[in-house]
C-alpha cells in the first residue's frame, strides 16, 4: 500500500504518508492563497523523512486523498458567488422566510431559547434573485400543470442579467418526479452552453437531496451552489499540482458521510467538515481494531475543537438533517460538534462578566498567534501556553516556527491585564483553564444528551494541540483515561487514509410498517423493494463510473423511522437485510427500531401503539480497501522513568508558584517508559503536557496513555 492522505485545516496542512510498511507524518502551514503550496511543503517534509523524492512518490503512489475545511471557511467568510434560485410559482418566499425556528439554527443553545433576539442569517440567495416558473407536480409525482419553455427562458435571462453566477433549481415535489427540473436544466444549457463564455453552473434539488421537504432540499442545493465554484477551482488547483509532478490518477476527496469519492462524483456540500470527520473515521477504525471500548474523539487544532462520538463496537452517530453554518440541510453526515476553541483562538475581554472570552474568532495561520511574530496583535491560547512555559520557543513545530515570548506577553498585557487587574501569568492561567473548561463542557453535553456518562468513555486527544490540553480537559470533564492515538498530530489525515469509497442515496417515502388504526402490518413489499433496488442501482453506477467492478460493490440498507406522528425520527441500520420479503422481515425491522429507540431514549419512551412509520429509505453503497493497521494498546513488562534532557519553569493550574518541570524529547516515548507529571515531552509535531497527578505511558506504535494517579 502506497498512499498520501492530506487534511487541509485553517492553520496547518497535515500529511500522513504510507509507503509499504513505512508510516510518516508531517505538517506545514496552510497557504490559503494557493493550497497546493502548503501541500507541497508537507509532502516534501514527509518524503524527506522517508528518504524519497516527491516526483518518485507521486509517480508510484496508489492514491492521494484530500480532506479539507475550505468549504466551511468559505461559508464563514461569505466569499462565494451570486446564487440565483428558480422555484415553483407560489413558493417564492419559502427560502427567505425559512422555518418557524430557522432564525435559531446554527446558534448556541442559549440563543435558540431567545429567538426574538436572534439575528437572521445573511442569505446566500438575495430575494431579488429568486424567480418562479408556472408548473406543478403533485405529491404522487403526477404533472398537474406543465412547464412553459418560454416562461423559463424569460426567467433565466432575467437572472443572468441581474448578475447570477450560479443557478439553483428546486421545484415542489421534484423528488417524486424530476421531469420539470431536468427540463429547466436543458433550457438553461441551451441558452448558455457549457463550452461558451458566460456558461454558469446549474444545480438541481432532486440530484442534491432525494428527501421530501421543500425548504431543506432548497437550502441544501443553495449551499451546494454557493460552494460549487470555490471548491471546484481549489480542488482543481490541487489536482493540477499533482499532475505536474507525475501523478496521473484521479484525486480522491473525503466526504462528510465518512466515505470518499473522485472529484467528478463529489458535491461541494459533501466536503463540509470532511477533515474532522476523517478523524472520527480513524477513531472508529481504532476502536474496531483494538477493542478499546467507548471513545469520545476530540480534535484540537489551530482553529477549532471538534467532538465526535464512537460508542463501543465502532458505530458512528449520523446527522441526516444537520445544520451547516446557519442552514438546515439534507445530507447524511457523521455527527460532529464543533467549538471555536483551538490554539489560534483569540482571547478577548468580556466587559459584561469581567472575564476572558475565548474564541470563536481565530488568528489562523496568517498572521497567526502573536508569538508567531508575523504581525498578530491579539492574544491567543497558544500565546498563553507559551507564557506558561509549555513550549520551547526554538523548537516549536520541529523548529519550523520560531516563537517570540515577548510578543506573546505584550499581546496579553496590552489586551487583557489592565482590564482584569492581573499579571500576565495569571491571565495566561485564566486563558488555559478557561479553554479547557469550555471544551470539557462541550464533551459533557455531547455525551449526556445521548444518555452516556463521561466516566464510561476514553477520551481520544489528537490534533496539534490535543495532547497539550488533554489533562486539563479531562480534569474538567471527569474523565480518567485519555489516549493520544498513534500519529496523533495528523490523526485526521490518518483517518483519510482509511476511508473507503462510499455513496449514500436516499428517497423520501410514506411507508406505514404498523397501522395503529387497523392493526395491520405493511404488506406492499414490491413497492418498497423497488425503491431499494433503484437506490442500489444509483450507488453501483457511481462506483462503476469510478473504475470499480459492479460485483465489488456492497450495500447497507437504512430506514428513518418514527412512532406515529412524532417529529423525531430515528435512523435504523439493517446490515443483514437487503429486501423485505414477508411478515418476518417487517417484524425484524420493527424490533430493531424499538431496540435502537429504547437504548437512546429509555424503554418507557417507545410507543408502538401509536403506529410505526418509515419516512426515508437510504442505501449506502461502498467498496472495501486496504487500511492502516493499529497495534495493540496494551502494555507489558515493567516501565522505568527516563532521564530528562533538561528542566524548565512552568506554571500549572492549582499551583501558585512555578514548578521546575522535567523536559523530554521523542526518545522518551518508548513502550518501556513511564513519565510522571509534571512533565513536558516535545516531539516534532506536538507537545505532551503531563500535569501534576497524571502520568504518561507510551505504547508500541506511538500511542500514549494519560492516566490519573
Amino acid at each position: 500500500m502506497k498512499r498520501i492522505s492530506v487534511d487541509i485545516g485553517g492553520t496547518f496542512t497535515d500529511c500522513f504518508f504510507v509507503w509499504d510498511d513505512i508510516y510518516v507524518d508531517a505538517k506545514a502551514l496552510t497557504t490559503h492563497h494557493n493550497l497546493a503550496l502548503g501541500f507541497n511543503d508537507a509532502l516534501d517534509l514527509a518524503c524527506k523523512r522517508a528518504g524519497l523524492d516527491r516526483s518518485t512518490v507521486l509517480s508510484e503512489v496508489d492514491s492521494v486523498r484530500y480532506a479539507t475545511t475550505l468549504g466551511t471557511n468559505a461559508l464563514i467568510e461569505r466569499n462565494g458567488p451570486k446564487v440565483a434560485a428558480i422555484v415553483t410559482h407560489g413558493f417564492e418566499d419559502t427560502i427567505p422566510l425559512s422555518r418557524g425556528r430557522g432564525y435559531g439554527e446554527g446558534l448556541d443553545y442559549s440563543m435558540q431559547q431567545n429567538l426574538p433576539a436572534a439575528e437572521r442569517p445573511e442569505p446566500l440567495v438575495a430575494r431579488s434573485l429568486i424567480r418562479s416558473v408556472k408548473e406543478r407536480i403533485n405529491s404522487a409525482g403526477k404533472i398537474v400543470a406543465r412547464i412553459d419553455p418560454d416562461d423559463v427562458r424569460s426567467v433565466v435571462r432575467e437572472l443572468v442579467d441581474a448578475g447570477a453566477e450560479a443557478i439553483v433549481v428546486s421545484l415542489t415535489n421534484a423528488t417524486e418526479n424530476p421531469e420539470h427540473e431536468l427540463a429547466i436544466q436543458e433550457i438553461i444549457l441551451d441558452e448558455f452552453p457549457p463550452h461558451e463564455l458566460g456558461a454558469i453552473p446549474v444545480l438541481l434539488g432532486h440530484q442534491v437531496s432525494g428527501r421530501k421537504g421543500e425548504y431543506v432540499r432548497a437550502t441544501s442545493t443553495i449551499v451546494d451552489g454557493y460552494l460549487h465554484s470555490i471548491m471546484f477551482h481549489a480542488l482543481s488547483q490541487l489536482s493540477n499540482n499533482l499532475r505536474d509532478f507525475g501523478y496521473d490518477r484521479p484525486m480522491l476527496v473525503i466526504h462528510n458521510s465518512g466515505g470518499m469519492a473522485q472529484m467528478n462524483s463529489t458535491d461541494a456540500l459533501q466536503t463540509i467538515h470532511s477533515g474532522p470527520i476523517a478523524g472520527v473515521g480513524a477513531a472508529e477504525h481504532l476502536s474496531n481494531e483494538t477493542g478499546i471500548g467507548n471513545l469520545i474523539s476530540t480534535d484540537m487544532g489551530g482553529t477549532s475543537f471538534d467532538i465526535g462520538l464512537v460508542p463501543e463496537g465502532g458505530v458512528k452517530h449520523y446527522d441526516f438533517l444537520p445544520t451547516i453554518d446557519r442552514w438546515l440541510v439534507s445530507v447524511p453526515m457523521v455527527h460532529l460538534d464543533t467549538l471555536g476553541a483551538g490554539g489560534g483562538s483569540i482571547a478577548s475581554y468580556d466587559r459584561i462578566h469581567n472575564s476572558v472570552k475565548i474564541g470563536p474568532q481565530s488568528a489562523g495561520s496568517n498572521p497567526g498567534p502573536a508569538c508567531y511574530d508575523r504581525g498578530g496583535l491579539k492574544p491567543t491560547v497558544t500565546d498563553a501556553d507559551l507564557v506558561l512555559g509549555y513550549f520551547d520557543p526554538d523548537n516549536y513545530a520541529n523548529g519550523y516556527i520560531k516563537l517570540n515570548p515577548r510578543r506573546a506577553k505584550f499581546a496579553i498585557e496590552e489586551n487583557l491585564c489592565d482590564y482584569l487587574d492581573m499579571d500576565v501569568v495569571e491571565v495566561a492561567r485564566v486563558i488555559k483553564d478557561g479553554v479547557d473548561e469550555q471544551m470539557a463542557i462541550g464533551i459533557g453535553k455531547e455525551l449526556r444528551v445521548r444518555g452516556y456518562l463521561p466516566e464510561d468513555f476514553t477520551m481520544l486527544a489528537y490534533g496539534g494541540n490535543g495532547p497539550l490540553h488533554a489533562c486539563g480537559i479531562a480534569r474538567h470533564a471527569g474523565i480518567k483515561r485519555v489516549l493520544a492515538p498513534p500519529f496523533s498530530s495528523v490523526f485526521s489525515a490518518c483517518g483519510a487514509g482509511n476511508m473507503r469509497q462510499l455513496h449514500f442515496h436516499e428517497r423520501g417515502v410514506h411507508v406505514t410498517l404498523y397501522n395503529a388504526t387497523t392493526r395491520a402490518l405493511y404488506s406492499d413489499y414490491a413497492d418498497l423493494n423497488a425503491v431499494i433496488t433503484e437506490l442500489e442501482d444509483q450507488g453501483r453506477e457511481d462506483l462503476v463510473r469510478q473504475g470499480f467492478d459492479g460485483d465489488e460493490v456492497q450495500f447497507r440498507l437504512e430506514l428513518d423511522m418514527r412512532y406515529g406522528n412524532q417529529l423525531l425520527t430515528q435512523a435504523v441500520a439493517l446490515p443483514d437485510l437487503s429486501r423485505v420479503s414477508g411478515v418476518g422481515d417487517v417484524l425484524e425491522i420493527i424490533k430493531t427500531f424499538g431496540d435502537v429507540y429504547s437504548h437512546r431514549f429509555g424503554a418507557a419512551s417507545a410507543a408502538p401503539e401509536a403506529g410505526i412509520r418509515c419516512n426515508t429509505v437510504r442505501v449506502a453503497a461502498f467498496v472495501d480497501g486496504d487500511v492502516v493497521n493499529f497495534d495493540t494498546l496494551e502494555s507489558s513488562g515493567e516501565r522505568t522513568v527516563p532521564d530528562p534532557i533538561g528542566h524548565r519553569r512552568a506554571y500549572f493550574i492549582g499551583h501558585d508558584k512555578p514548578i521546575d518541570t522535567p523536559l523530554y524529547n521523542e526518545e522518551a516515548l518508548s513502550a518501556d517508559r513511564v513519565i510522571p507529571g509534571p512533565a513536558i515531552v516535545t516531539t516534532e509535531t506536538t507537545t505532551f503536557l503531563v500535569e501534576p497527578s497524571w502520568r504518561l505511558e507510551p505504547t508500541e506504535q506511538g500511542a500514549v496513555w494519560f492516566l490519573q494517579d
